[in-house]
């Protein structure tokens, strides 16, 4: 087993428990964390498979560099909005489709 298919298949158990912590959690705040679990799973894979003959390819890194600021970003617009929903409420839980 290579590097990078050890790398690549760590990624898709992180990309499954961020899954997994989006679907089964209720808090907002760990949904958030499992979102950026299940894209650094993502980015994982797509490093651990971006090798050819043992050499790096540079074009998926570029990709993984500018998802990485994109994730940071989306991460700091939904921390935003989580605080907003908490001033305006006092809950970090969505309601629920009954209470609408």
């Amino acid at each position: 087993m290579t590097g990078g298919l050890l790398f690549a298949l760590v990624g898709v158990g992180l990309f499954a428990l961020g899954v997994a912590g989006v679907v089964l959690a209720g808090h907002l705040l760990r949904r958030i964390l499992a979102f950026n679990l299940m894209g650094n799973g993502a980015f994982l894979v797509l490093i651990g498979l971006a090798q050819r003959d043992g050499v790096p390819d540079p074009v998926p890194q570029a990709m993984v560099l500018t998802g990485i600021v994109v994730a940071v970003a989306a991460t700091a617009l939904a921390l935003a909005l989580v605080r907003r929903l908490h001033a305006l409420t006092g809950r970090l839980e969505l309601p629920d489709d009954a209470d609408a």
